[in-house]
């Protein structure tokens, strides 16, 4: 029921961008005909907007993955570095929560562990909307950020690492089996909001799956019985996107991001200082706006990586088929 509404939604889209473009040229030239210079240039930006929907919709006309409509969790964890990257993935957990903002989607905070001084260690969030796996999955990897610190009494110029790691939410339509043999389960104080409620019961609940070292981890409620009904979830949604990776080859490079949160494995530079600029080393897409990007500006970065990927899918489907 969900495909085929987000089915109808491109076609219904589609036809009204045709029809404001016809509706838009026939204004033009009825403008220009009665010299109304003023409507003439109404109805260009019109054609302007029509022509950014059109690319919008071109890029999420790729969204073909098996699970890109699914609602999803974005996980981000700081690297080596204590408090510059506990601050860095606060900064990037920011930065996913109002790209979705942006887009009309809900974010809903899963877990969270709190750095000492300032920032965070780790967190999830579960973003909630159409595509937003298809569109958030392109930024699974390792973030680099150069700064001069604000923590360093000598202004000196730091480098932080973060990684994000993008997994779908799955319904009871999909089964997973867990063997309760392969699963240590471990219950702990929760800290952060609640009141102190949370501080003096263990309502967390984490689970390692040991065969694959997964782990997923709630705080989110008072309940211990709820959090762990909602880590359970977590842990199936990742057993369920290890699978779907396996299906699309592309294991060994989200795993090199995942494994070491450093040199050599990101996949996207934020340069605050000496100057200006924010690339993603895997498309070579430039920002000269860090603010911007930092405050949820991700769009063309997803584009582009969302481009790459299905370009080099269709590429090897070719190459098999010869």
């Amino acid at each position: 029921m969900r495909e085929r509404g987000r089915l109808a939604d491109q076609v219904e889209g589609v036809k009204k961008l045709e029809q404001g473009v016809t509706d838009a040229l026939e204004l033009i030239e009825l403008a220009e005909a009665e010299g109304d210079s003023a409507t003439a240039d109404a109805a260009i930006a019109d054609l302007q907007g029509f022509a950014a929907e059109a690319k919008r919709r071109e890029i999420e006309s790729l969204l073909s993955g098996e699970a890109d409509f699914r609602d999803c969790f974005v996980e981000v964890n700081a690297g080596a570095g204590g408090t510059e990257a506990q601050d860095w993935a606060q900064m990037l957990l920011r930065m996913y929560s109002r790209w979705a903002e942006k887009r009309g989607l809900k974010v809903q905070l899963t877990e969270e562990s709190e750095g000492e001084q300032a920032g965070i260690k780790s967190a999830t969030i579960q973003v909630t909307g159409p595509n937003a796996y298809g569109w958030l999955k392109t930024e699974s990897g390792v973030h680099r950020l150069v700064r001069i610190s604000p923590f360093d009494a000598a202004a000196r110029r730091q480098t932080s690492f973060a990684s994000v790691y993008v997994f779908p939410v799955i319904d009871d339509k999909i089964e997973i089996e867990i063997n309760p043999a392969d699963l240590k389960t471990d219950t702990f104080r929760a800290s952060g909001a609640g009141g102190q409620h949370v501080n003096k019961t263990e309502s967390g609940v984490r689970f390692t799956h040991l065969p694959t070292g997964i782990v997923a981890a709630s705080t989110q409620d008072r309940s211990q019985h709820r959090n762990r009904v909602i880590a359970m979830d977590m842990l199936k949604a990742r057993l369920y996107e290890l699978e779907l990776r396996k299906r699309e080859e592309i294991n060994a490079a989200t795993e090199a991001g995942k494994t070491d949160i450093g040199w050599g494995h990101q996949i996207r530079s934020y340069v605050l200082a000496p100057y200006q600029l924010v690339k993603d080393l895997r498309t070579n897409v430039e920002k000269g706006n860090p603010d911007a990007v930092l405050d949820g500006e991700l769009d063309d970065f997803m584009a582009a990586a969302l481009a790459s990927r299905v370009g080099a899918t269709r590429s090897e489907a070719s190459a098999n088929a010869r």
